[in-house]
């Protein structure tokens, strides 16, 4: 079992790789995660690396294409830092980018706490407790040469592959009413190509998502507070974009987000 000291050294090596652009293969062995638990406890040294509050939580492989892709057996939560945010009008940056891929996403603001209890929290009770409906844009990153080859644990490690991340504003009033999961989502690069999407794609329904994160925070012992934001996972095929490119995604009359890249 890693101690304290081993999950701080596989974040600094994690961050170092972030800082430089580089990768790496995967985390030295005295280091290296073992199971999900570990990952999340090398994930949880970020937080000692940032100023801002937390802004919220990512979900990666919330579809079986997209676990069979990167071989986990299900979901894996992530940090979404504050500084790791781009306004819509903003132009983002993709020097330091390995994937280079835009996911078009359901994401949630919550409207109060959801603490950790031993009882699992149901879809309802947890979409209770939320403020707002708000199409996003992610762009997931990794430090793994190949993050196809290093399991959970250390994916977890990477912040599930969280990188940066756009919020379009929220969703007009009556979203709820909304059968979230057949939600068709269309996304396009501007003058390139055209993305479908719907809302199945996210672990069979969006809601049931957020619900899986509020209960893997719950049984990490880590309250989804009041102002957080969570982004689902990807509802459209990952998106190759490059320098000049600008994604458009439309959720039909609950809205739209996009974003530009340089």
């Amino acid at each position: 079992m890693l101690d304290v000291a081993k999950t701080r050294t596989a974040s600094d090596i994690l961050v170092g790789q972030w800082d430089a652009g580089t990768r790496l293969d995967a985390l030295p062995a005295d280091c290296r995660p073992a199971d999900r638990a570990e990952g999340y406890a090398v994930q949880a040294h970020l937080m000692a690396r940032t100023a801002a509050p937390l802004y919220g939580w990512k979900i990666a492989a919330t579809s079986i294409a997209g676990q069979r892709h990167i071989n986990v057996d299900g979901p894996l939560a992530g940090r979404i830092l504050a500084e790791k945010v781009f306004r819509e009008e903003d132009l983002i940056p993709l020097d330091k980018s390995l994937m280079k891929l835009a996911e078009i996403e359901f994401a949630f603001r919550m409207g109060r706490d959801l603490p950790p209890r031993a009882e699992a929290y149901g879809v309802d009770e947890v979409m209770d407790a939320v403020a707002a409906l708000h199409p996003s844009i992610e762009l997931p990153d990794t430090r793994y040469a190949d993050c196809c080859a290093v399991g959970a644990a250390q994916l977890i490690a990477d912040n599930a592959c969280g990188d940066r991340f756009i919020l379009g504003a929220a969703s007009p009033e009556g979203w709820r009413k909304v059968d979230l999961a057949a939600l068709e989502v269309t996304a396009e690069v501007v003058g390139k190509s055209q993305h479908p999407g719907v809302g199945r794609n996210v672990l069979g329904d969006p809601r049931i998502a957020l619900a899986w994160l509020v209960n893997e925070l719950s049984g990490l012992g880590i309250t989804l507070h009041a102002g957080e934001v969570v982004t689902t996972g990807t509802c459209v095929v990952p998106i190759p974009v490059v320098a000049g490119d600008e994604v458009r995604a439309s959720f039909g009359p609950w809205g739209g987000v996009s974003a530009r890249f340089g």
